[in-house]
């Protein structure tokens, strides 16, 4: 067992000189403050740390020795999946049975030492685990426990909708029913909503007259200080936290790096941030690899979204919006084609939409196109794959079903490339309808956002590489794909 007067902070600081690692300053600030906790027997603390921190790495071992310290000491991890939860119960697992200062408290019997839930020796018997996982949604009935760390239960799968965040509060309330009078209730995690767990005022939008965790402890450690310096300089130099604005945007960065609460009310899509280009698409080989250019630039990716729908936007419905995105070379983004679809009166609507989505795909030598299958979407797939067969288009046909808020979807796409001014935009691109729905959207809905979702989807979509072989159908004669001879082919960013 471990000596009684080794701190919390020595016990971290001798794990990781077994390990053959230094311990960051930050770590060791988290150190401190969880034993100043654990002294001070508070009832609740909030520990916020940027991402990539080590937070829960710290909470693990601060687990790890409150065991080592009092092995009768029962701990419940809760988070927003069970496998995270897990994450963290076999992180103290480990610790247990390397760490120096925690020999003989693995347990004689293998069933007591599981995946998701252990009982280390212990002088009393208990019907509750020393550590037991779960997830928000697991069962916690009849549980009972001295410590209850909430890692990450706020993310944006449980926050991204008012009615997730009310599940999200209604669950964390039962908490108390857990918790024994003199425990202690730990929250880990990040900001992923204004109306957030974590924030330091009360949102009364939510039915807050004080803040979901009033009167807890609170440790807040972004990454940039107020003078911005570098919570972990060795780790976040100057030139990795400029990459890191640009990949995540400025909500983002806010939010997850700086702990910020973001309101996404407060997010609106400049279109004045876009920037324009006249160039057409220009197909050529050498050596027998295609090379496909917009002007000077070489593209190495592309991303095709189609979010279709089958109403008619006139009276009201969705439109079918299809959007076709190029990546260059140094990383910008080219929005090449946004068509709004629709078929002709009489017209097999269905399939007919399917066909003029081929005929984009094969005019701008797309290697896939990904199909929203929300909805009547999940009816099309088949029938997109068929059209590009009988076209000869060797294209392949990707389903994705949107689980994330719509609102949430569109920032978190639009909002790193617009901030960096690294969205281009065809001409033609501004005769259609999507430079309006920027300007007038609101997160809170309202307005038009067909073009925007599918422009969002080809964002944040894994772009395919250009030059490789797809499945989906035959090459046709003088296709553009590697060994079909050499070609030249011109299109222009017209819009359906």
């Amino acid at each position: 067992m471990t000596d009684p007067g080794l701190s919390f902070p020595e016990f971290v600081w001798i794990w990781n000189h077994v390990q053959g690692r230094t311990t960051p300053d930050h770590h060791l600030r988290m150190a401190r403050w969880l034993e100043r906790q654990s002294a001070d027997q508070v009832r609740g603390g909030l520990l916020m740390a940027f991402r990539g921190a080590g937070k829960s790495s710290v909470v693990g071992l601060f687990c790890a020795w409150l065991l080592a310290r009092a092995p009768q000491t029962r701990v419940l991890v809760l988070a927003a999946e069970h496998a995270l939860a897990t994450r963290m119960v076999r992180n103290v697992k480990r610790i247990l049975e390397r760490h120096p200062a925690t020999r003989g408290l693995k347990p004689r019997q293998p069933e007591q030492w599981a995946a998701d839930q252990f009982t280390v020796e212990r002088p009393l018997d208990s019907r509750d685990p020393s550590m037991v996982a779960r997830g928000l949604t697991g069962n916690i009935t009849g549980a009972r426990a001295d410590v209850i760390v909430c890692d990450d239960v706020e993310v944006p799968n449980t926050s991204d909708t008012v009615v997730k965040r009310a599940h999200l509060r209604a669950r964390l309330g039962e908490l108390d029913y857990v918790l024994t009078p003199d425990g202690m209730q730990l929250y880990v995690g990040t900001p992923h909503a204004w109306h957030s767990i974590y924030a330091a005022e009360a949102r009364p939008e939510a039915g807050e007259a004080v803040p979901f965790l009033d009167g807890f402890a609170r440790l807040e450690i972004p990454l940039l200080d107020d003078a911005g310096r570098s919570a972990w300089p060795q780790r976040f130099t100057p030139a990795r936290i400029a990459a890191l604005r640009r990949r995540q945007g400025p909500n983002a960065f806010a939010s997850q790096m700086q702990l910020q609460p973001v309101n996404i009310a407060d997010s609106r899509l400049d279109p004045d941030r876009l920037r324009h280009y006249d160039d057409a698409l220009a197909y050529g080989e050498a050596g027998g690899r295609p090379l496909l250019r917009l002007g000077e630039r070489r593209l190495v990716s592309a991303a095709c979204w189609w979010d279709p729908a089958l109403g008619d936007p006139a009276r009201g419905g969705d439109a079918s919006v299809l959007a076709a995105l190029f990546t260059a070379e140094d990383g910008t983004y080219w929005l090449h084609r946004v068509a709004y679809l629709r078929a002709d009166a009489g017209d097999d609507a269905a399939s007919a939409l399917c066909r003029q989505v081929a005929a984009i795909v094969a005019d701008l030598h797309l290697p896939a196109v990904t199909v929203e299958t929300n909805g009547i979407g999940r009816f099309l797939p088949g029938l997109l794959r068929k059209a590009l067969r009988e076209a000869g288009v060797a294209a392949a046909v990707i389903e994705h079903v949107a689980t994330r808020a719509k609102a949430r979807r569109i920032v978190d796409a639009f909002d790193p490339v617009l901030a960096e001014r690294v969205l281009w935009v065809h001409r033609a691109v501004w005769d259609t309808p999507f430079i309006s729905e920027m300007r007038a959207w609101r997160p809170e809905g309202g307005g038009r956002d067909d073009g925007l979702d599918a422009v969002a989807g080809c964002l944040a979509s894994e772009p395919v590489r250009l030059g490789r072989g797809h499945a989906g159908g035959a090459a046709r004669p003088g296709d553009w794909r590697p060994g079909t001879g050499s070609v030249i082919a011109d299109s222009g960013g017209w819009a359906v």
